[in-house]
């Protein structure tokens, strides 16, 4: 492989904080480089000099000539775009003059993305397809490579598992800031990680995540006993100093210079050694509460505006288990939360909770922090001490277990980054005594130090937990069940992550934007959304024969998208400019096809229920 981007000793630091020192990195053509670190550590930073966007305090970045990159930033800005082919087409003002060309060019990278309507208000879009949009905006400059910070924050499971079909069949070289392990585990074929732990700031290995950590661990070892054999010979170079004065007189001058050389090596390899254990010390408090039932749902269904989220659900919390929910955003997943914890009042059926039920909520919105107040202030809203566990603790103290400094004790909330502002609400939460933990999406901005952490705190909770989170690793290894929530107003109970996934493949959700009252394929069983079929009543012999074949319509035509996307995603096929043109219009011309049947089975469903009547 080709080196696209070499970078040496790069240097980034703040009047208060120096971010890193003596980095090296570099990027090979069509590889897909992982990049991991605790927060802080500067990756985001890195990954902004690496593009272009900020320069380094000192070091080289060697590019090749005529290098083409893109970054795409955790939070994307489409503002003064309404649709996404304006998004798209803006971006590349400054690479083509031409406006058909651009236009061209936009409409075959919204297409590879899945967009068949790129007229659409780029406000209605969800997470995952302003994702999506971001990266038709980076793919149609055609990159050489792709810098993404943070690309799963924020995306939905089905999200997540799209993004890393796309990493994988991308022929542009690709370099990810993730906390995913998952997502590293099955895309990343190098993985770099920044630490103060390692000599020179960096620690790569070739291979997938499994193979990083046993890497990492080998060269931790070998860097821990190197410890060990430096602190020896420090303690007889100590030794050999301490002797007489007569001694020192005839001493070697070089032998000297050895051993102050020796005692600065093992105090930097000590520091290292260290750099691993400064991780957030996180237990949660339980009421020890000896109920078996702590809350109980039965048949209870919820509707959001027009939009059924769920119906007849039934679900009991005990003591020691840990459900993992399942689904797409907006399926409900944080409403189900909310009349769990008490702040909603089902639609239908009944939840019981146990006496003097004590909830804890992690809300992924953070809404019960005050940006305003200083970290002191929120860590510890009266004096200068918090109650943990019966023992009165320091708030210098208590923010130094979430690895806040002394000096960060006056910084506002607003100014704390992702990470910090999660931490900080781990903390509040550690001093309230639970019996059911609420989870929602407690992942975002973590780093991997602090996920193990929190992984650890939930497994040895007591309590009752529900986790929402699209981080697989960590619902894999936590949960004890999983529900699914599958964005038509069902709910099920599935043993693994596998059996939700092969469950999902069932169900067809090619139209989502149409919740309500749209026709829906499971297997080959057309059921309509939020009404059961009704018996036939005033379609005409034609209308009949057409609404008998309509579901075979449909799948016949669907087979056809997949096709044209196998073969739209062929790399022969993105070789070849012209035939990659006439393969992405035949793609969107077939999506077109599926949307338009149904509308009409939609349109012979509304005439078949009596709703309506339409002479064809």
């Amino acid at each position: 492989m080709a080196t696209l981007l070499t970078a040496r000793n790069l240097e980034k630091s703040f009047p208060s904080n120096m971010l890193f020192e003596g980095v090296g990195v570099h990027i090979e053509s069509g590889e897909r480089l992982g990049m991991i670190g605790p927060n802080g550590a500067g990756k985001s930073t890195l990954l902004k000099i690496i593009a272009g966007l900020e320069s380094p305090d000192d070091g080289e970045i060697v590019r090749k000539k005529g290098i083409v990159m893109r970054y795409v930033a955790q939070d994307d800005d489409f503002s003064g775009f309404e649709s996404p082919l304006e998004a798209v087409t803006g971006g590349l003002e400054s690479l083509i003059d031409d406006d058909i060309e651009r236009t061209t060019r936009a409409s075959i990278s919204l297409s590879k993305l899945g967009f068949t309507d790129f007229t659409r208000a780029i406000t209605s879009l969800s997470g995952g397809w302003r994702k999506r949009l971001s990266l038709a905006c980076a793919l149609a400059a055609d990159p050489d490579v792709i810098l993404f910070d943070e690309p799963t924050n924020h995306l939905d499971l089905e999200g997540v598992l799209w993004l890393e079909r796309f990493a994988i069949q991308s022929k542009a070289a690709l370099v990810f800031i993730t906390h995913d392990r998952r997502f590293l585990e099955n895309t990343a074929q190098r993985i770099i990680e920044l630490s103060d732990a390692y000599p020179g700031g960096t620690f790569e290995a070739v291979g997938n995540y499994t193979e990083f950590l046993r890497r990492k661990d080998d060269f931790l070892e070998s860097q821990r006993q190197a410890e060990s054999v430096l602190a020896n010979k420090v303690r007889r170079d100590t030794a050999w100093l301490k002797q007489g004065i007569q001694g020192r007189q005839t001493r070697n001058k070089t032998q000297v210079n050895q051993a102050a050389e020796r005692r600065a090596e093992l105090k930097g390899t000590r520091s290292r050694n260290l750099a691993p254990e400064k991780t957030t010390e996180i237990d949660f408090q339980a009421t020890e509460r000896k109920t078996k039932r702590l809350v109980a749902l039965h048949s209870v269904g919820k509707t959001m505006g027009e939009k059924k989220l769920f119906d007849s659900l039934d679900l009991v919390l005990t003591p020691g288990q840990r459900i993992g929910l399942l689904g797409v955003n907006g399926s409900g997943k944080t409403t189900l939360l909310r009349l769990i914890s008490g702040d909603l009042e089902p639609d239908t059926g009944t939840i019981k909770r146990a006496s003097e039920l004590r909830t804890v909520v992690f809300s992924q919105h953070r809404g019960t922090l005050q940006p305003k107040q200083t970290l002191q202030e929120a860590l510890c809203p009266v004096g200068d001490t918090v109650d943990y566990l019966g023992r009165m603790i320091h708030v210098t103290g208590w923010a130094k277990k979430f690895l806040f400094r002394p000096d960060q004790l006056s910084t506002r909330v607003e100014l704390l980054s992702g990470g910090e502002q999660a931490r900080l609400l781990i903390a509040n939460l550690m001093l309230e005594p639970a019996d059911v933990l609420l989870m929602d999406e407690p992942t975002n901005d973590l780093d991997i130090p602090s996920l193990e952490v929190l992984e650890e705190a939930m497994l040895e909770f007591p309590g009752a937990l529900v986790l929402v989170t699209h981080d697989r690793f960590m619902i894999e290894r936590v949960a004890t069940e999983l529900v699914g929530l599958d964005d038509m107003g069902g709910a099920r109970h599935v043993a693994d992550m596998t059996q939700w996934m092969n469950h999902l493949k069932k169900i067809d959700r090619s139209d989502k934007s149409r919740n309500s009252g749209s026709v829906q394929i499971s297997g080959t069983t057309a059921r309509k959304s939020g009404r059961p079929r009704q018996a036939t009543k005033k379609l005409g012999y034609l209308q009949q024969r057409e609404y008998d074949g309509m579901e075979q319509s449909i799948l016949e035509a669907e087979d056809r998208v997949e096709r044209l996307e196998v073969e739209a995603n062929d790399p022969a096929t993105l070789a070849d400019h012209v035939r990659s043109s006439q393969a992405f219009a035949a793609l969107s011309a077939a999506q077109q096809d599926v949307k338009a049947l149904y509308d009409r089975w939609a349109e012979l469903e509304t005439l078949k229920s009596g709703d309506s009547v339409n002479n064809s």
